[in-house]
């Protein structure tokens, strides 16, 4: 399929305004917070290229971003960095201005002729842009670039498991596994001046990361992690690092906690900072295991797009009641058995359970901002099976989850909880508290792996 072809399936007007002789095309950079491999980027140049015009890019840095803190703060500024300072190289000025993401686009976009953004799945995120095309005085164009194959071309409904939006996104993909056309800017907007500006610093200059993190009044409850720096060059150096090293081992060794052969990317990919498709044609083109290639691809494509489906067709994405029917009926039959081990929040963001592998998990995501993905189910199971209620359950994995892992607030990360509890699952035989949902225990992981290795590899983090 033409580029041309590809691009108009990402493309969708979110407004009826008309494109208007304005002083540059705006793009207001959210979601994807990258410079290479981003399809809104190249579109919004290609369009300012045909009108003669310079491209100004904008990323709006708001304190209370629902249920960030320090340690998201920190990989996601340094991430902007590297990417203000990427876009300079291309004649583009990307502002990194103070305010609520659609209110500093709209300020900024008073002098734009068209407005271009990129899109975002989440709630808020699409209430953000129907803000802005709601009150922006010119044209406003969305560009899906966080996923490979669309999310509407792939599916018209919520799917129920991988098994069936794979063959929908198989039989569409190959149009789409092509590195979209990285252009430069004619005209640069470097030295372009602008009415509305609250940004970091003298904006002539790369923002400082120390002073931007410290300006901010954000929750500091969460510390950076030292374990995983943000950017696109630290995401590429790790994708390397994964093909080169760990990769022929993915297929056999990927469930093992005891064994790091895992990507990394997750964290990378929730801030924009890697394309999915940049990996997948890395993954492609790799010598390597085809067993690896196609584990590794069904992970990063078909669960991630099916996360993606899920938090746009499901209004309640984050909460007890976006669960199948069946699921939540055999929980409420089982609400009332006998608890052996009953913990609170408290308790558990404290890792003080009697569980040594379920504390090893939970001291990983805390100091690390990561959990091994075999030890993330389990850690999520065994929450459902020491809370006095599944809705507490769900309510308490969910806010673990946003608070202490790089990836948390991530459709990626909605569905992983929601699966926990039984979604884009099956039954299985009953048992007490979890009814027909899938189980896990110590045992079966004693069975499985050195789990005690995993123990003490976790213990020497500091």
């Amino acid at each position: 399929m033409p580029e041309s072809e590809i691009l108009l399936t990402r493309l969708q007007r979110l407004n009826q305004r008309d494109q208007r002789k304005g002083d540059f095309v705006l793009y207001w950079m959210q979601q994807a917070q990258r410079a290479d491999y981003n399809d809104a980027l190249e579109f919004a140049i290609q369009l300012a290229n045909s009108l003669n015009q310079p491209l100004l890019a904008v990323f709006g840095l708001m304190d209370d971003y629902p249920e960030a803190n320090e340690r998201h703060y920190a990989f996601m500024l340094e991430g902007l960095h590297e990417t203000q300072s990427t876009l300079r190289e291309r004649g583009i000025q990307l502002v990194v201005q103070l305010g609520s993401p659609p209110h500093v686009a709209l300020a900024l976009g008073e002098q734009a002729t068209t407005i271009i953004c990129d899109r975002g799945y989440l709630r808020h995120q699409q209430q953000w842009r129907e803000t802005l095309a709601k009150r922006a005085t010119c044209a406003v164009i969305q560009v899906e670039t966080d996923v490979i194959v669309p999310v509407e071309t792939a599916s018209d409904k919520q799917e129920i498991a991988a098994r069936t939006i794979r063959p929908k996104i198989q039989k569409r993909i190959e149009n789409y596994l092509q590195r979209p056309v990285a252009r430069r800017a004619k005209k640069d907007s470097l030295g372009l001046r602008f009415n509305s500006y609250t940004g970091f610093g003298n904006r002539d200059r790369i923002f400082d990361l120390a002073s931007a993190l410290a300006q901010l009044k954000i929750d500091r409850s969460v510390a950076h992690s030292h374990y995983f720096k943000g950017g696109t060059s630290e995401a590429r150096t790790l994708l390397h690092t994964f093909l080169c090293e760990k990769f022929d081992r993915y297929a056999d060794k990927r469930n093992d906690p005891a064994v790091d052969v895992g990507s990394h990317m997750s964290p990378y990919l929730h801030f924009g900072q890697i394309s999915s498709l940049e990996i997948a044609l890395a993954v492609q083109q790799h010598r390597g295991a085809d067993t690896a290639r196609a584990a590794y691809l069904e992970e990063m494509i078909v669960r991630r797009e099916l996360s993606m489906n899920f938090v746009h067709f499901q209004p309640d994405y984050d909460n007890f009641a976006c669960l199948p029917t069946w699921a939540k009926a055999t929980l409420h039959e089982h609400r009332h058995d006998r608890r052996e081990h009953e913990y609170d929040l408290a308790q558990l963001g404290g890792a003080n359970t009697h569980d040594r592998y379920w504390n090893g998990a939970m001291r990983e995501m805390k100091i690390t901002g990561y959990m091994h993905n075999y030890m993330r189910m389990y850690w999520g199971k065994k929450i459902l099976e020491w809370s006095t209620t599944p809705e507490q359950a769900f309510d308490n994995a969910l806010s673990l989850n946003n608070k202490y892992f790089l990836d948390g607030r991530d459709a990626n990360s909605y569905a992983n909880v929601a699966w926990l509890f039984g979604l884009h699952d099956r039954p299985f035989p009953e048992r007490p508290i979890y009814g027909k949902v899938r189980s896990m225990t110590a045992g079966g992981l004693e069975r499985k792996f050195d789990i005690e290795a995993y123990v003490q590899r976790i213990a020497a983090l500091n």
